[in-house]
C-alpha cells in the first residue's frame, strides 16, 4: 500500500492525544450551542423531541467519527477526509469535496465564527457594534464588527504561521477554558432550575409537537404536528444541532502533525465527540429547567419570551440571565467570546492542512504546496483567510452556513460509504483500527444521514438546494481546469 505517513515535507509531529482532542471539540463548540435551540423550539415546540433531536445528533455524529476512526488509522496524511474519498472513488469527487470546503464550509464557517465573535464583543465594548460604519462605498458598507472579525482571522492566521506548538496551546487553552466554563453554567442551571415553575411546565408538555410562526403583527400561529410534517419540522429542526455538532472532522485534516495518528486520531475523534455530545444534551436540560419552551415574542420578561422567542435567538444569555440577572449578558459574552476563539484556531488550523493536501495533487494553487520556515502550510493558511475575509465582507456568511449544512452531511455520507468501498478495493492494507459496529453501525449512518439529506431538499429547497449546486459546479471547473493544464503544457 501507499506509504502514508510521511507528508511531501517536513511536517513536524507535535498533536498529542490531548491537543488532538481539544482540536476536535474546540473545532465543534462555537456559538451555535447558544443560539440554535430557539429556533428549535419555534420549528418543533416540543422540550423532549428537541432533546431527542439533540440525542440523535451526538449519536449520528458519534457513529461517524467511530467509522472515520478506520480511514484515519489507514491513511495518517495531512488532508484527512479528502484523501480518504480520493482513495475510495476518484479525483474528481475529492476535488468536490475540497472545491465545496474552499468555498463554502471551511471559509464560510470560519466567517460565521469570526463574524460570531465580533458581535459578543461589542457587548463588552459597544465600539464594535454593526451599527457603526466604518466606511461605505456606493450600498457597500464596512462595519466595525466586520473590521474585528477580519482582525480575529488575521490573528489567528498569525499564529498559526508561526507554527502548530503556538496553534496547539492557543487551541488546548481555549477549549479547556470553554469545556468547563459551559460545565459551570450546566450545573448552575440545573442546580438553580432544579422543581422551578418553567421545569413543571415543559414537563407537561413534553411530547406535544406544535409549529410556531410570528406573524408580521406580532401575533403567534401555532399548529399542531403529526405525520410526514412533523417529521419534517424534525428534519428542518436538526439543521441547528447538525451545524453546532459539525467540524468535528477537521482533525483528520492534521494527520500529518499526530504523532502516533494511527492510534490518537481515532482515540481523539471518539472522545472529542463524546465530550461535546454529552455538554450540549446537559446544556439544553438546564435550559429548559430554567426556561419555560413556550413563549411570547412581546414577553417583558426572558419567562414569558421563552427559549422560542429569546431575544435574538440568545438562549443561553436568557438562561444565564436567570442565574446571574443583569451580569449574564456579560457574562455569556465573554464565555461566547473564549468559545469562538477557541473554534475559529481550530478551524483555521485545520482547513489549511486540506488545501495544501490538494494543491500536492495538482488541484489547488500550486504555491500551496509549500511550507513556510516553521513547517506549516504558510500560503494555503493565507489563502483561506483571504476568502474567509471575503465571506466576512459579503454578508452572505449566514446563509452559506445553511448551505454547508446540506453539503457537509453529503460528504459524511460519501466519506463513510467509502469504507465498504475499500473493504473490497484495498482488503490487504493494514487497518490498525477497524470501524466500530461494522457494517451495521456505518450502514445505519448512511440510511439515517441520507433520509436526512432527502427531507432537507423536500422542505428547505432554498438553502438545500443550492448547497448541492455549489456542490455540482465543482464539476465543470474541474473539467475547465484540466482543459487548461493541458492547453498550457501542449
Amino acid at each position: 500500500m501507499p506509504n502514508f505517513t510521511n507528508t511531501p515535507n517536513t511536517m513536524k509531529r507535535e498533536l498529542r492525544l490531548l491537543d488532538s482532542t481539544m482540536i476536535v471539540a474546540g473545532s465543534m463548540i462555537g456559538s451555535g450551542i447558544f443560539l440554535v435551540s430557539s429556533d428549535m423550539a419555534r420549528t418543533v415546540g416540543s422540550p423532549g423531541i428537541i432533546l431527542a433531536i439533540w440525542l440523535f445528533t451526538g449519536v449520528l455524529t458519534l457513529i461517524a467519527a467511530l467509522s472515520y476512526g478506520e480511514l484515519a488509522a489507514m491513511m495518517p496524511k495531512a488532508g484527512g477526509q479528502y484523501v480518504y474519498i480520493k482513495e475510495a472513488y476518484n479525483q474528481l469527487i475529492a476535488f468536490l469535496f475540497g472545491w465545496t470546503s474552499f468555498t463554502v464550509i471551511q471559509t464560510g464557517i470560519i466567517a460565521a465564527v469570526a463574524i460570531a465573535f465580533a458581535k459578543y464583543t461589542a457587548e463588552l465594548i459597544p465600539f464594535f457594534n454593526e451599527k457603526n460604519i466604518l466606511f461605505s462605498i456606493g450600498n457597500f458598507n464596512i462595519n466595525h464588527t466586520q473590521t474585528l472579525a477580519l482582525a480575529l482571522i488575521t490573528l489567528l492566521t498569525i499564529i498559526n504561521l508561526k507554527g502548530v506548538k503556538n496553534a496547539k496551546i492557543v487551541q488546548t487553552v481555549f477549549t479547556l477554558t470553554k469545556i468547563l466554563a459551559l460545565l459551570g453554567l450546566i450545573v448552575l442551571g440545573i442546580y438553580v432550575g432544579y422543581n422551578s415553575d418553567a421545569f413543571k411546565a415543559n414537563m407537561a408538555n413534553l411530547w406535544t409537537p406544535y409549529q410556531t410562526i410570528k406573524n408580521p403583527d406580532g401575533s403567534i400561529t401555532q399548529t399542531l404536528l403529526s405525520g410526514t410534517v412533523l417529521f419534517g419540522a424534525i428534519g428542518g429542526a436538526m439543521v441547528g444541532s447538525l451545524f453546532s455538532s459539525d467540524a468535528w472532522n477537521n482533525i483528520t485534516y492534521t494527520a500529518g502533525e499526530v504523532k502516533n495518528p494511527e492510534r490518537n486520531i481515532p482515540l481523539s475523534l471518539f472522545f472529542g465527540t463524546l465530550i461535546v455530545t454529552v455538554l450540549y444534551i446537559l446544556a439544553n436540560v438546564a435550559y429548559m429547567m430554567l426556561l419555560p419552551v413556550k413563549g411570547i415574542p412581546e414577553g417583558i420578561n426572558v419567562l414569558q419570551r421563552g427559549i422560542m422567542f429569546a431575544s435574538l435567538d440568545r438562549v443561553g444569555t436568557a438562561a444565564a440571565s436567570v442565574i446571574f440577572g443583569s451580569l449574564a449578558v456579560k457574562i455569556m459574552a465573554l464565555l461566547i467570546i473564549i468559545s469562538t476563539f477557541g473554534c475559529n484556531n481550530g478551524l483555521i488550523l485545520s482547513g489549511s492542512r486540506l488545501f495544501y493536501a490538494m494543491a500536492h495533487d495538482g488541484v489547488f494553487l500550486e504555491k500551496a504546496t509549500q511550507l513556510n520556515k516553521n513547517s506549516v502550510p504558510g500560503f494555503a493558511l493565507i489563502i483561506q483567510a483571504v476568502w474567509a475575509s471575503v465571506l466576512c465582507l459579503s454578508g452572505t456568511y449566514g446563509d452559506l452556513l445553511d448551505y454547508c449544512t446540506f453539503a457537509a452531511l453529503l460528504f459524511y455520507i460519501i466519506t463513510i460509504a467509502g469504507i465498504f468501498i475499500l473493504r473490497k478495493t484495498r482488503p490487504t492494507w493494514p487497518r490498525p483500527y477497524k470501524a466500530f459496529g461494522y457494517p451495521i453501525l456505518p450502514a445505519l449512518y448512511i440510511i439515517m444521514a441520507g433520509a436526512i439529506c432527502v427531507v432537507l431538499l423536500i422542505y428547505k429547497p432554498d438553502t438545500c438546494g443550492k448547497g448541492l449546486i455549489i456542490v455540482l459546479l465543482g464539476i465543470p471547473v474541474y473539467y475547465l481546469r484540466n482543459l487548461f493544464k493541458r492547453e498550457i503544457i501542449s
